[in-house]
């Protein structure tokens, strides 16, 4: 497809165009907007970071917190969590959407930290996927925040929305725009570009409201409405 230099107009049709030839000017657009791209989720371990990370699935950063805060206090390790009642454990994510799913996700998860990984978070993509509730997008953020380790990028429904919007990624499957995005950064970015998309689909490309008029991006956006 063409390769897009600026804006459509706001009574253009809508259509997914390949932008990736403006891929070097968007980031450094970026990176000086949000310079120190950090999550908003609080934790104090690897154990509570995946926690944290589950339950943000359909779920504010903000809410979640609040969950976190008093859940965090009464399961104070893994075996608490992997012991805990479901139906009390249900009542107390409520709030975070999906509570079922993800309280026997947690508890499950907690148990099988503890019998095949010695009560310990494990530090591979490969093990940390086997775990109930923890696909590609969790596993990429415990990885590069809980251990260090970049092995690619986290996509959830901002990195979505925004790179598709920026005409970065064709593609709807996460695993796909993964790809997509891992070949245009340098893998020293990976971990910044997925906060950092996350940060400007919370601030500035709003789902509902895309902030085009004041998006520094708008320029070079084949989605904006300026």
């Amino acid at each position: 497809m063409q390769n897009v230099l600026y804006g459509v107009n706001k009574d253009s049709l809508a259509i997914a165009m390949d932008n990736t030839a403006n891929f070097d000017r968007i980031w450094s657009i970026l990176k000086k907007e949000y310079p120190d791209p950090q999550p908003e989720l609080d934790y104090s371990n690897e154990f509570e970071l995946l926690i944290a990370t589950i339950l943000s699935a359909q779920c504010t950063d903000a809410q979640v917190n609040k969950v976190t805060n008093e859940l965090f206090r009464k399961y104070t390790n893994v075996e608490a969590l992997a012991s805990a009642d479901l139906d009390v454990l249900e009542k107390e994510i409520y709030s975070t959407g999906f509570y079922r799913a993800k309280s026997k996700n947690i508890k499950r998860t907690s148990q099988l930290i503890i019998s095949d990984f010695n009560g310990k978070v494990p530090d591979t993509m490969e093990e940390l996927t086997i775990l109930p509730g923890v696909a590609r997008k969790t596993a990429n953020i415990v990885l590069a925040r809980g251990f260090g380790k970049v092995e690619g990028i986290a996509v959830d429904t901002h990195v979505k929305r925004v790179s598709g919007k920026l005409g970065l990624t064709e593609n709807t499957d996460p695993k796909k725009i993964e790809q997509d995005l891992m070949k245009l950064a340098e893998q020293k970015d990976w971990e910044d570009m997925s906060m950092t998309l996350i940060l400007h689909g919370r601030r500035v490309c709003d789902a509902k409201k895309p902030q085009c008029i004041v998006c520094l991006l708008s320029k070079l956006c084949p989605s904006s409405l300026v």
